[in-house]
């Protein structure tokens, strides 16, 4: 019963030893006397035991990995990159990808590096940042025309990360600082040169409307001036007594005026009984005189220019 015992156990461990399985998106390398024999995809297998063994197995997803270079640009500065390479074994060249690399992702670094470095020294700092997209296709170009005969694929080759050195990017900061001042700076003149064009619009139109009220108000205070004296005339006042009325009701309503103000200043004006009369009279003397110029002028004509006859 001991030894029956025995051979049911060996007998499980021998079936158990045949059969395995491999999961999804995984590849199984089985070798024979450690010779490559097969590739075995996702599911359950059969094999000889303790003849046939499981080598390896190789993920077939996409993977990533990240390589981080030192380097250098055109105009002397010293920058990390973080290239990021995403990379994928072929499912047809299985045994290519275990058998020819011992170590695949130091292969892709290596390749990386060389890349980058013959890429970089090439562009200056600004221009990496711009032209980072070219430097990627660089690094998966040449990736995927050197790893695909080791059953890789590249599927992308992306530039995730460009670090300058630290006094550099302060630079780059202050740089930019200025430049939006300046910026600043021109918008700002720009609107007060705005804001003093609008003001002087402005001023220049209340003169204008300033100047039409003054004259408005001067035309019909003469307006009103002639019809008062029309009225007066019609009463059998003269002209001149006429306008001494009109003077010393101008004169006292002025006063009026100022006194009735509480804020007004200090003014100091003739307000004696002749004071509308002697305003009168010298307004009168000085249009009659200019009158008499004015008749003098027009009455005084240039004589003839002379005309000389020569023998």
């Amino acid at each position: 019963m001991a030894f029956l015992g025995i051979i049911i156990f060996l007998g499980l461990i021998v079936l158990f030893a045949s059969f395995f399985t491999v999961t999804q998106e995984t590849a199984a390398i089985v070798e024979r006397f450690g010779k490559f024999l097969t590739v075995r995809q996702s599911g359950l297998h059969l094999k000889i035991p303790f003849i046939d063994q499981v080598a390896k197995r190789l993920n077939l997803r996409i993977q990533q990995l990240d390589v981080i270079i030192d380097t250098k640009t055109l105009d002397n500065v010293f920058i990390r990159m973080k290239v990021s390479v995403q990379y994928q074994v072929i499912r047809t060249q299985v045994g290519d990808a275990y058998y020819r690399l011992e170590n695949p992702e130091n292969q892709i670094t290596s390749y990386v590096f060389d890349v980058v470095r013959a890429e970089v020294p090439k562009l200056k700092l600004d221009d990496v940042f711009v032209k980072k997209d070219d430097v990627a296709i660089a690094v998966k170009g040449e990736l995927q025309e050197a790893m695909q005969s080791y059953g890789y694929d590249i599927i992308k080759a992306l530039v995730t990360d460009i670090d300058p050195d630290e006094q550099v990017k302060h630079a780059m900061n202050r740089i930019n600082a200025a430049e939006r001042e300046k910026t600043a700076a021109e918008y700002e003149s720009e609107a007060q040169k705005i804001r003093i064009v609008a003001v002087a619009k402005a001023e220049a139109e209340s003169k204008k409307l300033q100047g039409q009220g003054i004259a408005d108000q001067r035309r019909e205070i003469a307006k009103g001036l002639e019809e008062s004296v029309k009225m007066l005339n019609d009463a059998g006042i003269n002209a001149q007594e006429a306008s001494a009325l009109i003077v010393v009701t101008q004169h006292y309503d002025t006063l009026h005026s100022i006194g009735a103000n509480n804020r007004s200043n200090l003014v100091l004006l003739p307000n004696s009984p002749s004071a509308a009369s002697s305003m009168l009279n010298d307004l009168v003397v000085a249009m009659a005189a200019t009158q008499k110029m004015d008749e003098a002028n027009q009455g005084k004509l240039p004589p003839p220019p002379a005309s000389h006859t020569h023998f």
